[in-house]
């Protein structure tokens, strides 16, 4: 009865992706067919000219007559670096600092996050793909005219102004492009655009890594266009420069390049299945190695969400005497460490029973089983009461409430941490644990997923979001691990991983597939999901954490809703929500629904 209650119509993840819908695309993709790029045209003379050489007026002097220098000598790069690995039981034990303060009452005034900004409408229409790198670039955060009007000399202006971050290189690249892409920019537009401006107060590097990634952009369309002569001929230029690898603009351009020719190679037959499977070696965060710890000791998103989670449940809970919590991706668990010790500082009531219960496919059984071995040493060492148990399925499909043996005493929860997208492109799946999970009821749901919409079906926008999401990344690990090179590049290569997955990977093959909370909020609907948000003092703990590392006031916290938004610099990367299952009346939910 349960199953035919929710057996409407699949849920589209595709429908609810903003402006850049799939009915535009093919309307878009004419427009810009019937276009003459200018930088192609020159590129068919065996010419990239820099990008600010149309402009020459109002070009900086260390900037003009500067050209991209696209011939190096290739030298042969050092062995990648071997990663040394951790017991678990020394891992758990470095993770978490201790609390920064004890949970407190708060005004709201002390809870210094900030509400996101609105993006304005443009007053010219572009092709879909062109639109969105449009938003992008109309976007740049701190950089605009003001930046070189107040001061006099520019060169004292390019030495006291920041530097440009990775992710605001790229957007000046994107206006640059649309301003080469599209016809109506002239001399007049360029001398109106912030960015006319914007480039003739660049260094001399960030013109270079500005002038990289247009070239990106420009092998990407040809790559959409399925012109792949043109775009490994621009490839091989972005894969020259950006050979050293030297900044995170470099390495992200050479990341995205490798996923462009690996496209070109699948769809032109010359990618093997023995390549395709040495690709997919890359760990899926399950590894507890050096490198994963640095990155959750340096980086401070985990543990801003994964202790906002543990703050959430401890105030849902109550005074509940046996607690069973079901992680749906337990990767290394530390984030249940955290919880055992903030459950054995509770004074009131102390908890009697704590079950961790974590749900994996069978061919990943050896890591879940050391995972568990690790937080029962743990808790045998803290005289906490715990148990630990696996669920292995072949399939999501088999998933059903009897596995997880909930006791009438337990209050449960559920942990879902960057799963869910992975089941996006499986909906009987999803569907069918979601269905699970309401039936099961527990007192709160806590979802973590990557806030960026990667599961456009048009390959270009994929592209483009990507690109900005994956360079504010970079741009992270830079600032954060700068301290231990080797195992900064370890997790460069894990993510490399996933922007293949988005890039190379066919619509069919793809797994993880990212969506924006809004589209998990039109999803969570159909279950009759209440989305309960975080509490003040939850909130005000989130702003604790990234103050306890040394990159953290490049940390930025928004909300969106009753959601927790996390983002590097402004740029969002990741989203925290709690949810409970609503008990009303089934009538009342379905009075408007349409099937």
């Amino acid at each position: 009865m349960a199953n035919a209650l929710f057996s409407f119509t699949p849920f589209d993840f595709n429908g609810i992706q903003g402006d850049y819908l799939p009915q535009h695309y093919e309307k878009g993709e004419a427009v810009i067919k019937e276009k003459q790029n200018p930088l192609f045209s020159m590129e068919e003379l065996g010419q990239v000219y820099p990008i600010c050489s149309e402009y020459g007026a109002y070009q900086d002097d260390t900037t003009s007559n500067k050209g991209l220098h696209f011939f190096k000598d290739q030298q042969q790069q050092p062995p990648p670096p071997k990663s040394n690995c951790l017991t678990l039981d020394e891992y758990f034990g470095s993770c978490f600092p201790a609390p920064a303060q004890p949970i407190q009452k708060l005004n709201k005034s002390e809870i210094n996050i900030a509400k996101p900004n609105k993006e304005s409408p443009h007053p010219f229409v572009l092709s879909s793909s062109l639109e969105l790198l449009n938003n992008y670039g109309s976007s740049i955060k701190k950089l605009n005219m003001n930046q070189f009007n107040n001061a006099s000399n520019q060169t004292h202006r390019v030495e006291t102004r920041k530097k440009l971050s990775t992710e605001e290189v790229m957007r000046v690249a994107g206006a640059r492009y649309i301003q080469f892409s599209d016809p109506r920019y002239d001399d007049f537009s360029m001398l109106m655009h912030p960015f006319g401006y914007a480039l003739s107060g660049l260094s001399e590097e960030e013109t270079r890594d500005v002038e990289l990634a247009h070239l990106l952009l420009a092998a990407a369309e040809k790559v959409g266009y399925q012109q792949y002569d043109r775009a490994n001929r621009l490839l091989t230029r972005c894969e020259w420069i950006a050979y050293e690898r030297a900044n995170p603009v470099q390495r992200v351009v050479y990341c995205f390049a490798e996923a462009l020719r690996e496209r070109i190679d699948k769809a032109t037959g010359r990618f093997t299945q023995k390549e395709r499977q040495a690709k997919c070696e890359i760990a899926h965060g399950l590894g507890t190695n050096l490198a994963v710890l640095d990155f959750h000791q340096s980086v401070p998103f985990n543990q801003i969400t994964q202790l906002t989670s543990i703050q959430a449940i401890m105030e849902n809970i109550g005074s509940a005497r046996k607690l069973h919590a079901i992680d749906l991706e337990i990767r290394s668990g530390v984030q249940w460490t955290a919880m055992m010790q903030a459950l054995a500082e509770r004074e009131q009531r102390p908890l009697e029973h704590l079950k961790v219960t974590a749900v994996g496919l069978t061919g990943i059984h050896n890591k879940i089983e050391e995972t568990g071995r690790s937080l029962e040493r743990f808790a045998k060492s803290m005289n906490f009461p715990f148990t630990f148990k696996a669920i292995y399925v072949s399939n999501v499909n088999d998933i059903k409430e009897d596995l997880f043996e909930i006791a009438p005493d337990e209050v449960l929860v559920v942990v879902s941490n960057m799963f869910l997208r992975t089941l996006i492109s499986n909906p009987d799946c999803l569907e069918n644990l979601m269905r699970v999970i309401k039936n099961l009821n527990p007192s709160i749901m806590v979802v973590t997923e990557v806030e960026a919409n990667h599961n456009s079906p048009i390959f270009v926008n994929r592209f483009i979001e990507a690109l900005f999401f994956y360079s504010a990344y970079f741009d992270c690990l830079e600032t954060c691990m700068k301290q231990n090179i080797e195992n900064k590049l370890i997790v460069e290569a894990a993510f490399c991983h996933g922007i293949r997955e988005i890039v190379a990977v066919g619509d069919n093959e793809r797994i993880a597939r990212s969506v924006k909370i809004d589209v998990w909020r039109a999803f969570f609907s159909r279950f009759r999901m209440v989305e309960i948000g975080f509490s003040e003092s939850s909130l005000y703990q989130a702003t604790l954490v990234p103050k306890q590392f040394p990159c953290g006031s490049s940390c930025s916290l928004d909300k969106n809703g009753k959601c927790l938004l996390v983002g590097w610099k402004g740029t969002t990367l990741h989203s925290l929500s709690a949810w409970k299952f609503s008990r009303e009346r089934l009538g009342r939910f379905f009075a408007n629904y349409r099937f």
